[in-house]
């Protein structure tokens, strides 16, 4: 019981659980707009599940840090290029979210106000869960790397992970229909998921770009995009009055 007392205990609690959630941001915005595609009635649901399995493969990575050290080992090099199992699920995934963005975007760009496209059947809830599983492994194994650089006691590890969900979880409804009631920002947010697509994919080739720039650029969008959301409001009361 002496790690109640513990201050760096808790303030490494803290510092973790803001980063999960940070980190989660990309997450949460993948699991929206694949949500958005669904009948009403099931997207709560295909938010839960995907958040459900993301908090699941994060606890089964923390418990198997031997595997996980593992995956981080050279297993063949092309010129000066090593590549491990970590490098590999990296590029694979960011090429999966290039792939999945570039036509989440085409489509909204191509037939958004067609009507054959509006009599499509929505995609099933098993197809869904099925695209956010596998997004979820690749934002899980960089979200636990980078928590195990951070924190050495696997309790507050997990104990991280499981607020951040939490909070996640709570803030991905409110989420999924602010992107789903703003074409615009709907926009941005495959942008931003282009973006994460090209930087994992960037990771696996052994280019590290730090987060920090790329959070930063995404929040500074995404201010500007809620002034010009604010000026469209105000000009449409101006040409009521």
């Amino acid at each position: 019981m002496e790690w109640i007392f513990d201050i760096q205990i808790w303030i490494s609690l803290l510092t973790l659980t803001v980063l999960e959630i940070v980190l989660g941001i990309d997450n949460i915005i993948f699991i929206s707009i694949l949500a958005g595609k669904l009948p009403q009635a099931k997207q709560a649901r295909a938010r839960t599940l995907g958040l459900a399995f993301a908090l699941i493969t994060r606890v089964l990575l923390l418990c198997t840090l031997y595997w996980l050290a593992g995956l981080t080992r050279p297993l063949f090099s092309i010129g000066e290029l090593h590549f491990s199992g970590r490098d590999l699920v990296l590029i694979l995934g960011g090429l999966f979210l290039l792939t999945k963005s570039t036509h989440e975007i085409h489509g909204n760009l191509e037939d958004d106000e067609d009507e054959e496209h509006m009599a499509r059947p929505r995609e099933s809830l098993t197809a869904t869960i099925v695209q956010i599983m596998l997004l979820d492994i690749v934002f899980s194994l960089d979200s636990v790397i980078t928590a195990i650089g951070i924190v050495q006691q696997l309790g507050v590890m997990i104990a991280a992970i499981v607020i951040a969900m939490g909070v996640m979880l709570w803030a991905s409804g409110g989420i999924s229909n602010f992107v789903n009631r703003h074409p615009t920002i709907k926009m941005l947010a495959l942008s931003f998921l282009l973006l994460i697509g090209v930087v994992l994919v960037a990771d696996g080739f052994g280019q590290h770009i730090p987060r920090g720039y790329i959070y930063f650029a995404m929040a500074f969008s995404f201010v500007v995009e809620m002034l010009n959301l604010k000026m469209r409001a105000n000009r449409k009361k101006s040409r009521k009055a």
